[in-house]
């Protein structure tokens, strides 16, 4: 199917599909409207880090040029402080430990889904926790913003990670004597060349996480 954006609704863009004409919402991937409603996309894995930190890992990459019909679309110097003075429908209540624009790193997992503050990224780098009967661990880049999330286990052994302190590019190890690298690749080590398999995040509002995950649990620092 092919896609164009096609307006706003609720700070998540829709898209409209030139097939149908069904829009779909961003942050699920859902049909809202038209003959395929309520249809949903399946999501593939993505990420969401610094070009910088991109380019390192993938130094021959391209840089997608916008298409002519779409040059019109500009953003101002103060978009992100404009748009959040805007009102937004939200699940979010007085009595919710989190601002409603509060930055977090959601994920969805066998049914569950889980809230991390970037607050609390920041703080300890890597979280170690459990979603759906799961073990996960979420690292942030050296650069204080890209984060990835990866199922810490080789064939079926958790391995116990730690960041490596003031390493740029960032390194983790394990108590078996391997290094792994912001990939979540072995460098070194017994298991060197293996990977940790990447979980699915996506970095968002608090306000539109629960939006769409009313269910939330959200990760206590304190509890840890």
């Amino acid at each position: 199917m092919r896609f164009r954006l096609s307006g706003i609704n609720n700070q998540n863009f829709l898209m409209t599909d030139e097939e149908t004409g069904s829009w779909w919402q961003q942050i699920s991937g859902t049909a809202i409207a038209g003959p395929l409603k309520g249809k949903r996309l399946t999501r593939v894995l993505h990420d969401e880090v610094a070009f910088r930190l991109w380019l390192r890992e993938h130094p021959d990459t391209r840089v997608l040029v916008p298409a002519s019909d779409t040059a019109w679309i500009n953003f101002s110097r103060n978009w992100e402080e404009e748009t959040a003075k805007l009102p937004v429908a939200t699940r979010v209540r007085l009595t919710d430990s989190l601002p409603a624009r509060t930055i977090i790193v959601g994920l969805e997992l066998e049914g569950e889904s889980k809230a991390w503050t970037m607050s609390a990224l920041e703080k300890q780098l890597l979280i170690i926790d459990r979603l759906g009967g799961r073990t996960v661990a979420l690292v942030l880049g050296e650069d204080g913003k890209s984060v990835r999330a990866f199922d810490p286990r080789v064939d079926g052994k958790f391995v116990e990670l730690f960041v490596v302190p003031g390493s740029t590019p960032l390194e983790l190890k394990d108590d078996a004597g391997n290094t792994w690298d912001f990939r979540g690749v072995a460098t070194s080590g017994p298991l060197a060349g293996r990977k940790l398999e990447p979980l699915p995040i996506i970095k968002d509002y608090w306000f539109d996480w629960k939006t769409y995950h009313p269910t939330t649990m959200v990760y206590n620092l304190g509890s840890q």
